[in-house]
């Protein structure tokens, strides 16, 4: 188990959920710097897992890699695409051995399985192995998303939380929730509580890629999109308190 102890400002709810996926993106990293990562930020989000796991939450994270490299923008510039999909997965393993760091420093175990082999750095991803991890009390992160170009980390979010049997799958982002316009550009911006699966395809309302919603509708596993920036809201959202929009079924 976790050497973590909660935070004083836990949340006197219990978690909703027993197995949890969070998925980050490498611009959450960022913090507000506008490349790379906030050494503070990464800190921060780390305290985040650490207080979830403290609670008795089975935790794993996949990690993007885009405060690093994009494939889809270096493809859009010429690059072929499969080779910019290749580096940009092995930006992840950078950023999920920066958490595992972070984590580890406050005393939380952690391993990092990557599903591209890079044995002197990281364990492979090998299914059985991580849900053991997880039944141990470890947190484990994922890295270099499903492995295959043309696929991306939210769509491998999507791949873990349901070969790792979770009960929900949360994605952190900048802002608290899915929104009919960017927030930032528009003020009267209307933000979700809930959705259907089948409204964020239809609409294209940008929550994840269609990949990514189709398979968590397929394994009925609801997503909750959430502010990683605030500080505890990871355990917030999972006791129900908070400000989140709810993907999942209708009814």
């Amino acid at each position: 188990m976790s050497k973590t102890k909660p935070r004083a400002d836990s949340p006197s709810q219990l978690p909703k959920y027993k197995r949890v996926l969070l998925k980050i993106s490498g611009e959450a990293l960022m913090g507000e710097r506008e490349y790379g990562m906030d050494p503070g930020m990464v800190a921060q989000i780390a305290a985040d897992v650490a207080q979830v796991r403290a609670l008795g939450v089975d935790v794993c994270l996949v990690v993007g890699g885009g405060n690093i490299f994009r494939g889809v923008s270096a493809a859009s510039r010429g690059m072929e695409r499969a080779s910019a999909d290749y580096m940009g997965m092995l930006a992840t393993v950078i950023n999920a051995l920066a958490l595992q760091n972070a984590l580890e420093n406050i005393g939380c175990d952690t391993r990092v399985q990557s599903a591209i082999p890079m044995a002197t750095v990281a364990e492979p991803y090998i299914r059985r192995r991580a849900a053991r991890h997880m039944e141990k009390g470890r947190v484990v992160i994922f890295a270099a998303g499903t492995g295959n170009p043309f696929f991306t980390t939210d769509t491998a979010a999507a791949l873990r939380a349901s070969e790792m049997g979770c009960d929900v799958l949360l994605k952190g982002t900048k802002v608290d929730g899915v929104y009919d316009a960017d927030p930032a550009k528009n003020p009267k911006a209307k933000r979700y509580d809930r959705l259907s699966y089948m409204r964020v395809l239809t609409e294209d309302l940008g929550v994840m890629d269609h990949a990514a919603i189709s398979l968590a509708r397929e394994n009925a596993i609801p997503i909750l999109v959430f502010s990683i920036y605030k500080p505890g809201a990871f355990a917030e959202v999972l006791s129900g308190a908070g400000c989140f929009t709810l993907v999942q079924n209708e009814g």
